[in-house]
Parts: structure tokens; sequence; C-alpha cells
């Protein structure tokens, strides 16, 4: 009998300290909280509201039920968003947007009590498009290609300011995407048909003028050469009309001669004469 009192005894003891470790090693698992590498934590206190101070990485302790940590993020991340927006010349364009971001780690405090932890998706969109609609509506349609750079540049400069009201530091602002709607393409394209129509109607304009003064050339030279004859005629009579024939009867004798498909026929009414002599 004595003996089963202290089983039970024992076995009672064992349980309460197993009880003990285990609310300790509860109350201790629930003080402690780990900061990976890469985050910040802000740490809510129920009576003072959010504390100032930024927690670094690594574990720390806390008060249970007391206090609360809340993890941010504080590497840069990227972001892509979408806009259309209207030109100075009322044309509509698409415009993506890729941004890095980052949170300001002294500030994460006053993010978490304003914007809480997705910061990030409550922001970046909004205040995105509103600086793409302004920086667009300072050019035409044809400069957000020609100028490029320096809408890129405004839109850079223009968002890094608004995000730092918020914040947020911006590590890289770019334009990856540019594209105007199916109206404007096809007036550009009926633009630049137009511009080749009429580079071609001028080439085909200076060429007929080239053929045309060519021709008034070729006119002047030739009634200057008759000219020349009819003063030559004048002078010498008929003699230089009959050598010019001699001359052309000569080159044509000499290409006939050296064909062998023709024949030589004497001439006058004679020719078949001879053909019936037998008879």
């Amino acid at each position: 009998m004595g003996s089963t009192q202290a089983a039970v005894s024992f076995l009672t003891n064992v349980a309460r300290a197993a009880f003990g470790l285990g609310v300790g090693a509860t109350i201790l698992n629930s003080s402690l909280y780990t900061v990976d590498g890469g985050q910040r934590a802000v740490l809510f206190d129920r009576f003072r509201g959010v504390i100032d101070d930024t927690i670094g990485e690594g574990t720390h302790f806390l008060i249970p039920w007391l206090q609360k940590p809340f993890i941010f993020d504080i590497r840069t991340r990227p972001h892509t968003f979408a806009s259309i927006s209207g030109t100075k010349d009322l044309q509509m364009v698409n415009l993506t947007l890729r941004v890095l971001a980052r949170p300001e780690v002294s500030r994460l405090p006053d993010i978490f009590k304003t914007l809480g932890l997705e910061y990030d998706e409550k922001v970046l969109p909004s205040i995105g498009n509103e600086v793409m609609k302004a920086v667009v509506a300072q050019f035409n349609a044809d400069q957000l290609l020609t100028d490029r750079p320096h809408v890129s540049a405004l839109v850079r400069e223009s968002l890094i300011r608004r995000a730092k009201d918020f914040n947020i530091l911006l590590d890289d602002v770019a334009i990856t995407h540019l594209s105007y709607s199916p109206e404007f393409s096809r007036a550009v394209e009926q633009k630049q048909v137009a511009q080749q129509e009429a580079e071609r109607s001028k080439f085909v304009v200076a060429k007929a003028e080239q053929e045309r003064r060519a021709a008034i050339i070729r006119a002047q030279g030739e009634s200057e050469s008759a000219k020349l004859i009819s003063d030559a005629t004048a002078s010498a009579g008929m003699g230089l009309i009959e050598l010019r024939r001699i001359e052309a009867s000569r080159e044509v004798a000499a290409t006939l001669a050296k064909s062998p498909n023709v024949a030589y026929l004497p001439g006058g009414n004679n020719l078949l004469l001879g053909l019936n002599a037998g008879r």
C-alpha cells in the first residue's frame, strides 16, 4: 500500500514537472521572435502603441500577449503596372512601367501606422498612374518615341519625388512598353505611305524634267545640224547631198556583204531571159 502511494506521488510530481516545463517552454517560445536577413520588425505594444524603434535581424524577446511583432521585407522588389494615358494632341497610349521599390527603414513605424504591411500595393499603382498621366500629357504622341529618354527621366524624377512622400525609396524606374491605339497606328502607317508616294512623285517629276531638258537639247542639236546642212547645201549645191547618199550606200553595201544569207541579182528587165535558152 505504501509503495502504491509512493508511485502515485512520484507520477504526480512528474506530471507537475512536465506541465511546468510545458508551460515554461510555451511562455519562452511566445516570448521569442526571429527577424530574418533582409527583414526588419516593428513592435506593437498594447499600452504604448507602435514603438518608434525599428528592430533589426536576429532573435529578440517580447512580452507575450502585451507585445506583437510585424515583419517587413526591406529588400528591393519589382512592381509592374500599366496605364492608358492621353497625350498633348489627344491620342491615347498604353504604357507599362516597372519600378524597383523598398521601404525607408528608419520610417517603418510610420509606414506601419499609415499604410500597413502592404504599403507598396496600396501606393505604387496609384502614384504611378498619376505621374505617367501628368508626364505624358506634356508631349505629343510622336514625341514619346523621339524624346523617350527625356520622357523616362521626367517619369523617374516625378515618381521618386512622389514616392518619397510615402517613405518609399525607388532604386529604378523604367518604361518597358509603349504602344498606341489602333486608330493612331493606322494613321501613322497611312502617313508613311503618303510620304513614300510623295517622294516617288518627286522622283517622277524630276525624271520627266530631265527627259524634257534632254529632248530640248537634242532638238537644238538637230536644228543646228539641219541649219549647217542647209547652209552647206546653199553654198555648195547638191554635191553635199550626193556625197552623203554615196556614203550611206557604201555602208549598206558593206553590211549586206557581211551577211551570208544575201544573194546578188542583176538589175534590169533581162533577169529571167536566160532561163529559156534551150527552147
